[in-house]
This record gives C-alpha cells, structure tokens and sequence, in this order.
C-alpha cells in the first residue's frame, strides 16, 4: 500500500522589507547617476535633489520604523539609519540601513526632522538648496 506524500507550498522567496531595501538601493544608484549625467549636462541638482528626498531615503526611513516602531527623532537624525542610537535597543535596531549619510549635490547634508512641520504625522526631508543661508530654495519631501 502507497501513502501519498503531503505535498506543501514553497516557503522561499522575498519579503516585503527586502523589496524594500532593493527597491531603496536601486533609487540610490539611480540618484546617483542621475546627478552625475546632470553635471555633465548643465546642472540637474534641483532634479536630484528632489529625487532623492522623495524616493531614496523612503524606504530606509520605512524599515527603520518597522524595526524600532518609530521614526528617527529629530535629535537621533538620519545618524540613527546608520549607527544605533542611545536609547534603542540592539534586538530592535536592525541597521545599518543606508552605507553612508548623504550629501545634497551642493555637498551639504540633508536636513531632517521628525515630526515634520510640514509633514506632521511624518518626516520632514529637505536639502537647503543651492543657497543655504536661503529657506526659499529648499528643496524638500512636501513639494
């Protein structure tokens, strides 16, 4: 007598979160070459930039929330996507979620803050712009 063998369903694949991660890398490089074909181009900086707080930190931000059940605070800044801040356990901590912190293409870094005044149930992200002394040419994730 034959027993049938149970068959059951294939347990591999990807996660949600690691789409996200692939998806997040993807939007770097591509942020990045972007902004290196701009500056041969003329200048697509305010393009990149705007890219780039919209899209590339997203998904980093995203994961780190889900780990640690918030986002970075203000004080912790995107410093906390890379090194774990004080005051978040290790077990919670999944990082590090980006390589480096970013540069704007002026070679400043992103601001961030958490609440958002402008987003308020979220993040604010935002590059000071070609003009830091100026808030009129920032350039943020509320545009």
């Amino acid at each position: 007598m034959k027993t049938a063998a149970l068959s059951r369903p294939s347990t591999s694949g990807f996660s949600l979160v690691e789409m996200l991660i692939v998806i997040a890398l993807i939007a770097i490089v591509g942020t990045l070459l972007i902004g290196r074909i701009g500056n041969l181009f003329g200048g697509a900086q305010e393009d990149v930039a705007q890219q780039f707080v919209n899209q590339a930190l997203k998904a980093p931000l995203l994961k780190y929330r889900i780990d640690t059940g918030s986002y970075p605070s203000t004080e912790q800044g995107l410093e906390a996507l890379l090194n774990k801040p004080s005051g978040v356990s290790a077990e919670k901590w999944g990082g590090p979620y980006i390589e480096k912190l970013p540069e704007d293409p002026w070679n400043n870094p992103y601001q961030y803050k958490y609440p958002g005044t402008r987003n308020p149930d979220g993040y604010d992200l935002w590059s000071k712009g070609p003009d830091p002394a100026s808030d009129a040419d920032d350039i943020g994730n509320w545009e």
